[in-house]
This record gives C-alpha cells, structure tokens and sequence, in this order.
C-alpha cells in the first residue's frame, strides 16, 4: 500500500511547483517520487476547476457512495440466503394471508 503523506504536506509540495519551481527537482529534494507530486498537480488543477475531471470532493463521496453499496449487496446476500434455508424464498399460494 502507498504511504499516505499528510494533506499539509501534499499542499506544500503543490504551492512549491504552483510557485514556479521545477517538479523533478521539488520531488527530488522532498524525497518523494516525481510520478506521485505529478498526481498531486494534476488533482489541484482539477479541483481549482483548471482542468476538467473529478475533483477530491466528488471522488471522496464517490468512494463512500461504492463502500455502500457492497454493504448492501453484501446484506442483500445474506438475507437471500437465510430467506433460502428458511424455506421463504418459495411463492405462497394464491388467497394466502401469510
């Protein structure tokens, strides 16, 4: 898994190269990739609405928003699979008040 750099820390890097300072070199000197503080670029861009894409906020409800629903699938299944050993899974006959 990735190291997860503070938010401080990504703007710092951000505000350097917004700056004017080159991005190999700032990466280089922050002792992190060039590839990683060219994505970070790339999203403040998005989110200051320079370019077009999902920005953090979106991306951030995006996830809880898929996160959900594999909780409710996942629900879902479990449910069916009782309602299947319980024997409810099968159409009652018409007129049924059950």
């Amino acid at each position: 898994m990735p190291r997860a750099y503070p938010a401080e820390f990504r703007a710092g890097a951000v505000a350097l190269v917004r700056a004017g300072k080159e991005q190999k070199q700032t990466a280089t000197e922050l002792g992190i990739h060039p590839v990683t503080l060219s994505k970070w670029v790339k999203q403040d861009r998005v989110d200051r609405g320079e370019i077009p894409g999902l920005s953090s906020t979106e991306s951030a409800e995006l996830r809880a928003a898929r996160r959900r629903i594999r909780e409710l699938e996942t629900e879902l299944v479990i449910i069916r699979q009782a309602a299947k050993f319980l024997g409810e899974d099968r159409p009652r006959p018409k007129g049924s008040s059950r």
